[in-house]
């Protein structure tokens, strides 16, 4: 359950991050964050596999930077579900997608939520 909370919290700070940093990504209210994050969260759990799986071709085909373009497209569909939660043009998009990753990319090793290095950890003897 901690485990839940603090990936939501670092998904809630990634995109306040984004938020401060882009004009062109914007939430109407204190509490659509928050929200924002959940849905981030469940939608990074829920339709981010499946949509990596039928995108692997391209995947392979493109070295591995068309999973840029499904994070991309998962900040997207955060934006569609969540009422209050805009996302002005491609390139603001791609902006906020970069510093989302960055951001999580640091909380999460922080909090050591990291799931390749725990992967890692396991596998020593």
């Amino acid at each position: 359950m901690i485990r839940i909370l603090l990936l939501w919290a670092s998904n809630t700070a990634a995109l306040f991050a984004a938020d401060w940093l882009f004009d062109g990504i914007r939430f109407e209210g204190e509490w659509n964050v928050v929200a924002a994050g959940a849905v981030f969260g469940i939608v990074n759990w829920l339709l981010k596999p499946l949509v990596t799986f039928l995108a692997i071709p391209l995947i392979i085909l493109t070295l591995g930077i068309a999973l840029f373009f499904v994070n991309l497209l998962m900040l997207v569909t955060t934006a569609w579900l969540v009422g209050g939660f805009t996302i002005d043009g491609f390139w603001t998009a791609v902006g906020g997608t970069i510093v989302i990753w960055i951001v999580n990319s640091i909380l999460q090793s922080a909090f050591g939520l990291d799931d390749r290095a725990d992967r890692r950890r396991a596998e020593l003897p």
